[in-house]
């Protein structure tokens, strides 16, 4: 299988000595950890300082707010590296603020940078994203939380759900609706909102998966929020939301073959030291086989995410192949992961069923990643449309 620990055209010398120090973190300060923090249904703060001082949540940020300024295969290590512990809701928790802060950091004020966006990039506050609403799902122009200028506040009143993070944030950056006669992507803004803003509401939710993320559902009820906050252009934020969702599905798609790739080398140690008729469950050629086409997956998902990203970084592909690409590679990446998953339980048999096993975590996080960011449904045909098919 593909080696991505040594330098080559996608990762220098810079990118493999970030890998090798990210690995020791992941395999001292989170590993260890995983089982308790699933029970507990969150992680430690003290956990996101520890990131922040790595410089782990600010791998893609300009050194003017903390960050390294590094590219896009420094993001690729940072999900690649996590993900080796084996829980979806570590990498969720710990990475919602990837989602939630480009916008800030992006468009928002010289004022919100420096307030929000520099602590949350140094681990000191926790940043969610909130756009998906209980009636909407991935179809954002849909969306029906309304912000009413009066005066210097707008007044937000509406409902966002499955918001990863929404128990503990600090800030949330929210998409709403500031012009309501608007129907359709028109009309949609981006708001900064603290967490203890009166008139939020949050209620925790309880999932199949990502038992250590911690997920909300948000309720705005007359609550107001400085003019200010107010992220970029009024009424530009779907092309925002658009932009934004195309990195983040990048992510699920390193994330999705990464996962896979651990249920591939759990089920590969079981079956090398596993004996049954006569042998090692890796001597037998059925297991052999479910093994070879669950590297072959991984490989198809990596290869093609890596290619998008360094073609993205040449300027090689115009902007509807890049949006198609990248619907094509997290739909490629799920399938691996949901391949990958169901082999590598079947693989180890009854202690693949068993709790504590990463596969079956794995197993029972497969399907959020085929509906988080769009679901592969959507994928497929913002793809075709993309590509004029």
């Amino acid at each position: 299988m593909y080696d991505n620990s040594r330098p080559d055209r996608y990762f220098s010398e810079d990118h493999q000595a970030f890998r090798q120090s990210l690995r020791g973190f992941v395999d001292s300060e989170i590993v260890p950890h995983v089982a308790e923090w699933e029970e507990k249904g969150r992680l430690p703060r003290e956990l996101f300082r520890k990131a922040g001082r790595m410089g782990i949540q600010g791998v893609l940020f300009p050194e003017d707010v903390g960050g390294s300024h590094g590219d896009f295969f420094m993001q690729v290590v940072v999900v690649e590296e996590m993900a080796r512990c084996g829980a979806g809701g570590v990498c969720a928790s710990l990475g919602s603020h990837s989602i939630g802060i480009p916008p800030v950091v992006r468009h928002g004020s010289p004022e919100l940078r420096e307030t929000f966006a520099v602590p949350v990039i140094a681990g000191e506050k926790i940043a969610a994203l909130a756009v998906t609403e209980p009636g909407g799902g991935s179809d954002v122009a849909q969306l029906r939380t309304t912000a009413v200028r009066d005066g210097d506040d707008y007044v937000v009143n509406g409902e966002k759900t499955f918001i990863t993070s929404g128990m503990q944030a600090d800030v949330f950056t929210v998409a709403v609706r500031t012009d309501p006669d608007s129907r359709g992507a028109g009309g949609i803004s981006f708001l900064l909102i603290e967490g203890d803003r009166p008139g939020l509401h949050r209620q925790e939710l309880t999932k199949m998966g990502w038992w250590a993320s911690d997920t909300a559902h948000l309720t705005f009820s007359d609550c107001r929020v400085p003019a200010a906050h107010l992220i970029g252009e009024e009424g530009k934020g779907f092309k925002a939301a658009m932009m934004n969702f195309n990195s983040e599905r990048l992510i699920i798609a390193v994330q999705a073959y990464s996962m896979a790739q651990v249920c591939y080398e759990e089920a590969l140690a079981w079956a090398r030291q596993r004996r049954a008729f006569g042998g090692t469950l890796s001597e037998h050629q059925v297991i052999r086989h479910k093994l070879i086409d669950m590297a072959a997956r991984i490989d198809a998902a990596r290869a093609l995410t890596y290619d998008i990203i360094w073609r993205y970084m040449q300027g090689l592909d115009p902007l509807k192949v890049h949006v198609a690409r990248t619907s094509m590679a997290k739909v490629t990446a799920t399938d691996a992961m949901k391949f990958c998953a169901d082999e590598a339980v079947q693989i180890l048999g009854g202690m693949g069923y068993m709790r504590g096993t990463a596969s079956e975590r794995i197993y029972r996080e497969v399907k959020v990643l085929t509906i988080g960011g769009g679901t592969d449904e959507v994928m497929r045909n913002l793809a075709a449309s993309q590509l004029g098919i």
